[in-house]
């Protein structure tokens, strides 16, 4: 039988614990994953061909990162068109109707264009007219942090669908001929749809934190609009603070290590999964591991590995997930899922 999630009820003594007068009490509400799915360029582009153009071999850009290929969006495609076909995929798998949404969440550090935000110009393709709509900018964070609040809106009873878009364009925010970054990077967009139901939580407690003093190791100015990274910094930064947000995750939602049966975390390089197995001693076939294939797609990353391993068989109904995400600012997150998506 699988551990149960359930979210902390609140305190005895916390305000407006009454009802009004006259008024029905409502039972609280859970939130169910309904689907997952992704889309990815069909453009591939080897570690091969980069490093032919870095100078370097192929060896040095997949042992250093463990990434064989990535998608790489053509010119002129749009980011809001790439997290509407994630979008319109998962709520088709859901069999959900676009005009059942009530709120679209779009993490994102690659927009179009400043403003307009890519949330609204993705409700709009979806047929989700008049749905809330927001950008959620934590970096590669970022679908964590907009599973986390799109979860309170369902469970305070306030919504009862949305729609959670991790989605990125990373190749035009790199320079082709920085060796820290080149080779990291890959495009795509993955979504879930996430529905309130009175049955089982699919999303338990989720923990936060960031650290600014690491502000500087990962940015993109506005002037240069290009990733600049201090890699080394990341790495040990990034090993620690993933490692520390899933102990605080199965602590916050009563859980061991054993009761996981699949780790899921943020796909930076294959060195740092691999150090953060080794440092919490994970079985070795329960950290996913799909960053061979897709590199590094940001906030996009843990729904692209998500709907990836549940199209391997690797999520089932009722298996019990933890993902963590570690981005720029610093940010970091994790948390606990019970799956019951689509198969």
């Amino acid at each position: 039988m699988q551990p149960s999630l359930s979210m902390s009820s609140p305190p005895a003594e916390a305000p407006l614990d009454r009802q009004p007068a006259g008024s029905d009490e409502r039972p609280a509400l859970r939130v169910g994953i309904a689907s997952v799915a992704s889309a990815v360029p069909r453009r591939t582009v080897s570690s091969k061909s980069i490093a032919e153009h870095l100078g370097v071999s192929e060896e040095w850009i997949v042992a250093r990162t463990g990434i064989h290929e990535r998608h790489v969006a053509t010119a002129g495609t749009r980011l809001a068109d790439l997290a509407s076909q994630a979008g319109r995929q998962a709520l088709a798998r859901a069999g959900v109707r676009p005009s059942a949404v009530d709120l679209v969440l779009v993490a994102t550090s690659s927009s179009d264009e400043v403003v307009p935000n890519t949330a609204p110009l993705v409700a709009g393709q979806l047929g989700a007219d008049g749905a809330a709509t927001i950008d959620i900018g934590a970096a590669c964070t970022g679908w964590v942090s907009a599973l986390a609040l799109a979860a309170g809106q369902l469970e305070a009873g306030r919504i009862r669908t949305a729609v959670v878009i991790g989605a990125e364009i990373m190749s035009r925010l790199l320079d082709p001929d920085d060796r820290r970054t080149a080779p990291l990077f890959g495009d795509g967009a993955g979504a879930v749809v996430l529905q309130a139901t009175e049955g089982p939580t699919a999303i338990g407690q989720m923990v936060f934190g960031s650290d600014a003093a690491g502000a500087d190791a990962i940015v993109i100015r506005h002037d240069e609009h290009r990733v600049r990274m201090d890699g080394i910094s990341t790495f040990k930064h990034a090993v620690r603070r993933l490692s520390e947000a899933t102990l605080d995750a199965l602590a916050a939602n009563d859980q061991r290590v054993t009761d996981i049966e699949l780790f899921v975390y943020h796909q930076a390089n294959a060195r740092i999964l691999a150090a953060v197995g080794e440092r919490l001693n994970l079985p070795h076939d329960r950290v996913l591991d799909v960053v061979s294939r897709y590199g590094n797609t940001s906030a996009a990353s843990i729904p692209i590995a998500l709907s990836d391993a549940e199209r391997a068989g690797r999520l089932s109904a009722g298996s019990v997930v933890l993902v963590a995400a570690f981005g720029a600012g610093f940010t970091w997150g994790a948390g606990v899922l019970q799956w019951n998506g689509s198969v």
